[in-house]
């Protein structure tokens, strides 16, 4: 059964991504990045949607009192990383544009990249780092003064359930340098959408949004450690059975 319904949302994503992906090529000439931000977020929220009807896999969210109030008011999110759901989701969830930073190949995918391209978003060329990150510092800023939250995920690729990446500061560092706070997210997806798997399971993904952690006066590495702190610690709260030595 499970094996079923995951075909079936996969085909449902591939059925509904190409006519969405085609209305926003027409439509981005004119519309403004927020308006084709939200356009595309439809499309996310169709995909989560169909995914807690066929796939059976809800989600529930704790601490969207700790997100910033204020239509401009600025926030670097930095979220646990075990799967696409979490990719999907966060549009969907959070109240304000989001700003990946992602890497410019994902451009190229057919349709769901031609999209993204015409998003207001953070694309870089992972081979050059130190153009990269002044591309993420000098972009970041403006999406942020606009506000548009940045989001990256610290470990920069997915985990699989129960086990920790290495924290890179890049998201950190974003927010030193340009004096947002960091929200850190928890997330426990692979519960049902494990790493790489094509088969996803039902139940309920847990999503949970620390305290602002202001950036001021910090250092990346040492930020970075007190939010991995809190990312890794809430993990093994949300999931124990994932973490049985604690």
């Amino acid at each position: 059964m499970n094996l079923l319904r995951s075909i079936l949302h996969t085909l449902f994503m591939a059925v509904t991504v190409v006519p969405w992906a085609l209305a926003v090529l027409i439509a981005a000439p004119f519309l403004n990045s927020t308006q084709i931000y939200w356009m595309c977020a439809r499309w996310l929220k169709l995909a989560v949607d169909g995914g807690t009807v066929i796939l059976g896999i809800k989600n529930h969210v704790i601490g969207f009192e700790n997100l910033p109030v204020g239509s401009t008011a600025p926030a670097v999110l930095l979220v646990k990383h075990q799967s696409t759901w979490e990719t999907f989701s966060m549009p969907a969830l959070m109240p304000h544009p989001l700003a990946y930073v992602f890497k410019k190949e994902l451009l190229y995918v057919p349709f769901f990249g031609w999209a993204m391209g015409r998003m207001d978003m953070i694309h870089i060329d992972r081979s050059k780092r130190a153009q990269a990150f002044n591309k993420v510092v000098e972009q970041g800023q403006r999406l942020l003064n606009q506000g548009t939250w940045v989001i990256m995920f610290p470990e920069g690729t997915r985990i699989p359930r129960g086990e920790k990446g290495n924290y890179k500061s890049g998201g950190t560092r974003l927010a030193v340098e340009t004096g947002a706070p960091v929200i850190p997210i928890a997330v426990s997806s692979a519960k049902c959408w494990p790493r790489k798997a094509f088969v996803k399971k039902p139940g309920t993904v847990e999503f949970s949004i620390g305290k602002p952690i202001p950036s001021a006066g910090r250092q990346p590495d040492e930020l970075m450690r007190e939010v991995e702190a809190w990312i890794e610690a809430e993990m093994r709260r949300l999931d124990p059975d994932a973490y049985p030595n604690g």
